[in-house]
């Protein structure tokens, strides 16, 4: 695995989608998922070029920060977030992209409330209403805003969706359009609360130049950095 020449591709691959879009690729963010990786391997992307890292796992976040892994990185939570593990994460992370419940969103302001900070947040929307998804379905997104934005330690900063696994380029790509058109909406309704919706974070190995040629502005990568999970990696 050569993760410097990974790096070199995928950030290529955005900079071309960008291109034909007409869009900055300065405007895309390269998110890491570190999900499975050893601290060594977390350690040899930042060394590689990595500036942005992202855990789906509370157990491994907090083993990583201990080891000190991210070091020379930004740090964000992309995985599913238990409400009784949100103590772990608040405060940790630069951003929390999974918030997908109200119980969750009010957990996570509960507790940057305890520690004085004001957390970062994304809502997690599930655009194809899948029961094995956590998400707020497209009509409770606006609410859901609204009462974020009523929270007096969260900020939003935007979306994040987990479209299905795309068979083909351009198979996911509705998903994405639909999710920036749902953060446009939001704005627009939204303007009298000074919002801050910048962050769409869409895409990953498979998809990202579709996500990239719909808006993204994070594209969360995986398997294209580091390679497939062995089969018999955890979860």
């Amino acid at each position: 695995m050569d993760l410097r020449e990974n790096i070199a591709q995928v950030r290529a691959g955005i900079d071309a989608a960008a291109r034909a879009a007409g869009r900055d690729p300065a405007a895309v963010e390269l998110l890491a998922a570190t999900k499975t990786q050893s601290s060594d391997t977390i350690r040899a992307a930042v060394a590689a070029g990595v500036t942005l890292c992202g855990e789906n796992r509370v157990q491994e976040l907090t083993a990583h920060i201990a080891d000190r892994a991210y070091d020379g990185a930004r740090v964000h939570f992309i995985g599913h977030l238990q409400t009784n593990k949100v103590k772990y994460v608040v405060g940790q992370v630069e951003l929390i992209h999974s918030v997908s419940s109200e119980k969750l969103l009010r957990a996570i302001d509960a507790q940057a409330a305890k520690l004085g900070v004001l957390q970062d947040i994304l809502l997690e929307i599930n655009l194809a209403g899948e029961a094995s998804k956590s998400g707020f379905p497209p009509p409770e997104a606006l609410p859901t805003a609204r009462l974020a934005a009523s929270l007096g330690h969260v900020r939003l900063r935007g979306l994040m969706c987990i479209p299905p696994a795309a068979a083909a380029p351009g198979e996911n790509l509705h998903y994405f359009e639909t999710l920036r058109q749902l953060a446009v909406d939001i704005r627009q309704e939204m303007l009298d609360n000074n919002i801050d919706m910048d962050v769409l974070s869409m895409g990953m190995s498979g998809d990202y130049p579709d996500a990239v040629a719909a808006g993204s502005t994070c594209i969360r990568v995986g398997s294209a950095l580091f390679g497939p999970r062995l089969p018999n990696a955890p979860g």
